[in-house]
């Protein structure tokens, strides 16, 4: 239950005659209107002819038999506002507060306003009236049923009325309505609804009200005034368990990939080797490639030292850097590829393959093509091949896609970074890294919740890898594929 819900559930307590007790000693319902009528005719207010008779045959609810069902109309007087034109500018911006909806609290107390009008359209266009000071005001157009109590002497907009109750005895029946009037422009169960309804003269003035004894209402102004520190409490508490409940899948999925890559997830097995005998077999591979003149041969990277190892790990794993796993490329410069380059597809055309290949994971997506020609003289360090990996370097920046085994020969595009990952290391384990490590060390780097940019080369290839046996990877990543999921399922 939310925290509106639960004051709306008091509130329905409170005027179904449930919140309190009832007690003969303090009179009744019909008594009191009665004195209401006897009020009206001494201070020579007539009836409101908008009030019609009451269809006792469709009340939205039982009360207690001491209380009556009146019309708004009956128990209160009230009076519209209005809005002096807006092109006329001697009615505006002076000393009179000129209360619109904006200005008005949810259930609070008006002591300043956006807007003031002038003297002279006190005079002119309100008639000299103000509401004063300790009025309770109400909107019945857009946002229906808000209530507020002027702090201020002022006047008001149109979709707004000054509320003037009958035997206000202490404030009593003011601070019943202050209370009720909320609810009561919400019911929605009968003819008589008006929820999500505009009203006008005529539908104020036929509210229903259920109207108890002056002496409980002030009872149970009190009971709700002793609840709602409560209601807020809860507020503050269900706030904190809604926001825990988004966070925690989240989360829980972000303890699950951190407990991976810290060797937590699944059990160590002697049999399995280590990661530094994985190492020396994907440094081999990349001499093989090297030699083979299919990947250049880069500058040696940094020994490790102790101080760089941001958490342990396992004894038979190993630390490495990120770039001796593999071997990275971004696209061409924006010159050396433009649209005026692209042409129509045909057998004699190479694909350029692009970010919403990688976001997308489809390989079949895009239209954009080069000549074979420029392909061979300028393109050809920019071909994808199978099992490369592609990132998106633009926009929704960092993700991921492994190029399948059959696809049309292509190269990859400005916004994107091609990755060749040596094996025998296992891919799927890579990209837990990639996805998880990476990008949160670009989002702490950018100080923002979003990557702006793949960190410049010489800085990713000094990332540290923690490296695990290769059929450790592998059960690790089958023990991630179980778990997500359970994840999502908790969004």
């Amino acid at each position: 239950m939310t925290p509106q819900e639960l004051k709306n559930s008091i509130l329905q307590q409170a005027i179904q005659g449930k919140l309190v007790e009832q007690r003969p000693e303090e009179g009744t319902a019909e008594e009191l209107y009665q004195q209401i009528q006897v009020e009206k005719q001494q201070l020579k207010i007539k009836d409101n002819k908008k009030v019609v008779p009451i269809d006792e045959e469709n009340l939205p609810f039982d009360i207690p038999d001491s209380w009556k069902w009146v019309a708004f109309g009956d128990i209160a007087d009230f009076h519209m506002g209005k809005t002096p034109p807006r092109a006329e500018v001697e009615w505006w911006n002076e000393d009179v507060p000129w209360v619109s909806i904006a200005d008005m609290p949810e259930s609070g107390h008006i002591s300043n306003t956006k807007e003031k009008v002038s003297q002279i359209a006190l005079k002119e266009k309100f008639g000299g009236m103000i509401s004063k000071t300790g009025t309770l005001l109400m909107s019945f157009k857009l946002t229906v049923g808000r209530v507020s109590i002027l702090d201020i002497d002022a006047v008001h907009n149109e979709a707004i009325i000054s509320i003037f109750p009958f035997c206000n005895n202490e404030g009593s029946m003011q601070n019943y309505l202050f209370e009720i009037l909320p609810l009561i422009t919400q019911f929605g169960d009968s003819k008589n609804a008006i929820k999500g309804k505009t009203l006008n003269a005529t539908s104020i003035s036929n509210l229903l009200i259920p109207l108890p004894p002056l002496a409980e209402q002030k009872r149970i102004v009190a009971k709700i005034e002793e609840l709602l520190p409560l209601i807020d409490r809860y507020e503050v508490a269900w706030t904190k368990l809604e926001d825990f409940n988004k966070r925690f899948p989240e989360d829980m999925q972000k303890s699950i990939l951190q407990q991976a890559i810290q060797g937590k997830l699944v059990e160590q097995r002697s049999d399995e080797g280590t990661g530094e005998e994985l190492y020396q077999q994907i440094q081999a591979e990349k001499q093989r490639l090297i030699k083979e003149k299919k990947i250049k041969k880069d500058k040696p990277l940094p020994e490790i030292t102790d101080d760089e190892k941001p958490y342990p790990i396992p004894e038979n794993w190993t630390w490495v850097r990120f770039g001796d796993l593999g071997s990275y490329k971004k696209g061409p410069f924006g010159s050396a590829l433009t649209k005026s380059m692209f042409v129509s597809k045909s057998e004699t055309t190479v694909k350029v393959y692009e970010q919403k290949n990688a976001i997308q994971k489809n390989v079949e997506l895009g239209e954009y093509y080069i000549t074979r020609e420029y392909f061979e003289a300028k393109m050809q360090g920019f071909e994808v091949f199978p099992g490369d990996i592609i990132v998106s370097c633009a926009g929704t920046i960092g993700e991921t896609f492994v190029m399948p085994e059959h696809f049309e020969q292509g190269i990859i595009n400005q916004a994107l970074m091609r990755m060749k990952i040596f094996k025998p290391l296992y891919i799927p384990y890579f990209l837990v890294f990639f996805d998880f490590v990476l990008k949160n060390n670009a989002r702490s780097g950018s100080k923002g919740s979003a990557i702006k940019n793949i960190p410049p080369f010489e800085v990713l290839k000094n990332y540290l890898v923690p490296l695990p046996p290769l059929a450790e990877q592998k059960r690790i990543v089958a023990k991630i594929e179980q778990l997500l999921p359970l994840c999502e399922r908790l969004k």
